[in-house]
């Protein structure tokens, strides 16, 4: 029983964290976002953009964390290195975040225009996914490098995490368009939203400094 509590408190906060991040890099206003709302307006294949969409994600995320976590290896000073970039990153990001969060903004999207097959929206899918330069960044750099600061049994949990994040607003984009539509549509709701990313994210950096400081 107390190794069974043992593993559950090192395991949940390795979850959230991946979890917490990936929302925080998914959860802005962007072509992506609008395209899953579209096809969830409009109740077009939603369910394989969805997935689509969650399993790049994941995809990516995986091969970040694997990736980095075999180039970092017996780098301990490398290690603590990208822990201080990821501080910083984040720390900015959130920032950025915040200050949106004092801007009106409104995520624009049309559910009219002629159907289009499986194939085409899984081509529109991947290029919105996979050609935004942007996805590599957070994906396999930034949450690659704080996935592989975990200690190697639990960064399968960090990758659970980041990947049910994807695929919890993925899905909830898409399948409650029809719902969310008119609150996306509400400046005051993205301003809201962008301030507790911002908030998150600063708190991930302290964690990163953190990381950093302890040297992993």
């Amino acid at each position: 029983m107390m190794t069974f509590l043992s593993s559950a408190s090192l395991v949940f906060p390795v979850f959230t964290q991946g979890l917490a991040l990936s929302l925080g890099l998914i959860v802005a206003i962007g072509a992506q976002n609008a395209f899953v709302l579209r096809q969830g307006l409009r109740r077009e294949h939603v369910a394989t953009v969805v997935l689509f969409c969650a399993v790049a994600d994941a995809a990516l995320i995986s091969a970040g964390v694997l990736g980095m976590a075999q180039a970092l290896g017996d780098r301990p000073g490398l290690a603590r290195a990208l822990a201080w970039v990821g501080a910083v990153f984040l720390a900015v990001y959130g920032g950025r975040a915040l200050q949106r969060a004092r801007r009106v903004q409104t995520l624009q999207t049309k559910a009219d225009g002629a159907s289009l097959g499986r194939a085409a929206v899984l081509a529109q899918a991947a290029a919105f996914t996979l050609l935004n330069p942007h996805v590599y960044l957070d994906t396999v750099l930034l949450m690659g490098s704080m996935g592989a600061q975990q200690p190697s049994p639990l960064q399968g949990w960090f990758i659970g995490g980041a990947s049910a994040a994807s695929l919890l607003w993925f899905g909830l984009l898409g399948f409650g368009a029809r719902y969310l539509a008119p609150w996306f549509a509400r400046p005051k709701a993205w301003q809201v939203l962008d301030g507790l990313i911002g908030l998150t994210m600063w708190v991930l950096a302290a964690w990163m400094v953190k990381l950093a400081l302890s040297g992993g």
